[in-house]
């Protein structure tokens, strides 16, 4: 049995089966936000160095959507800028200080509530 078999017993144990058709599973995950448009985010622009190494970064906080959103925004932003980042924590990370180019680049995708 290999690791991508997914009828594991292992995999299975802790989880209860219920034949109740009104049975809710529940996870300790957390339920991901709702994405919000453009026009309801409230993105705050910041620099960082501290516990970088001394390399600059531009992190960008408050949005508010799934994961896969996030990493969306954040591959558009790195791509505008040239550079490296990531998306993770609820924050974009974007090597570099491109605070200005961000800021207009983010009003240009329609989010207006950016500082």
């Amino acid at each position: 049995m290999g690791k991508n078999n997914n009828n594991d017993w292992k995999d299975r144990l802790g989880v209860m089966y219920s034949t109740n058709p009104d049975f809710k599973y529940e996870t300790d995950e957390e339920p991901e936000h709702e994405l919000l448009p453009p026009q309801q985010q409230k993105l705050r622009l910041r620099i960082e160095k501290n516990g970088r190494g001394g390399k600059t970064v531009t992190v960008i906080s408050g949005f508010i959507g799934p994961q896969t959103d996030m990493d969306a925004l954040a591959r558009t932003l790195k791509t505008f800028c040239g550079c490296g980042g990531s998306a993770k924590d609820g924050e974009i990370i974007i090597q570099g200080d491109f605070r200005d180019k961000l800021k207009a680049k983010l009003i240009q995708l329609g989010y207006t509530g950016t500082k």
